[in-house]
């Protein structure tokens, strides 16, 4: 059975091009690896970038997009399938039971809140999925600071460490989905 790789990203049309080639060279080592991407399902920036690398190197990808935005007009009409959610919280769920993987480009508010919440329910044991950060240029170095923060003041405990992985690159990002082995993690309490 294909996997889902499910990839968070960023929709602005604003950023550097750098941001862009990333998105767009992921969704190409998606689709050379043989996997069917799951995301947010419009065509605007790096949700974009990174289904057209799918789709123009003979990849499969599934958009999932709210009622809402579908009807703004900007959901990819070439997905191999699209799906219609009622609202964010119901896009979230549906998108972590359909991937076997997820993946963090850089993005905002959006990304951040559904990179945490999977990164959350692993912690928990809802699940034992690969969950990737791809740091574009130290564009999360900061985050990855304040993330330190946790480990040193007690608020995670370092084996906390493995319920994610960086990389700076998308070759290392698909390698490790490729490799990656579901395993038990200690119970948070």
């Amino acid at each position: 059975m294909k996997k889902n790789i499910c990839v968070y990203c960023s929709s602005s049309n604003y950023l550097d091009e750098k941001f862009y080639k990333t998105a767009y060279a992921l969704g190409k080592k998606i689709a050379e690896a043989g996997y069917n991407l799951v995301y947010g399902g419009s065509t605007c920036g790096c949700m974009g970038k990174v289904a057209e690398g799918v789709l123009n190197n003979g990849g499969t990808a599934t958009g999932i997009i709210p009622k809402a935005i579908m009807e703004k007009g900007i959901s990819n009409p070439n997905l191999t399938e699209i799906i219609i959610s009622e609202d964010m919280n119901d896009r979230k769920k549906m998108m972590e039971d359909k991937a076997d993987v997820f993946i963090a480009l850089p993005g905002s508010f959006g990304t951040m809140d559904e990179i945490f919440q999977v990164i959350v329910t692993k912690q928990l044991s809802y699940h034992r999925k690969a969950i990737i950060f791809i740091d574009v240029e130290d564009y999360y170095k900061p985050l990855f600071e304040m993330i330190e923060n946790f480990y040193k003041y007690g608020f995670a405990r370092d084996f906390n460490r493995e319920l994610y992985y960086i990389t700076n690159n998308v070759e290392d990002a698909v390698e490790y989905c490729q490799n990656y082995k579901e395993k038990e993690f200690t119970f948070k309490y």
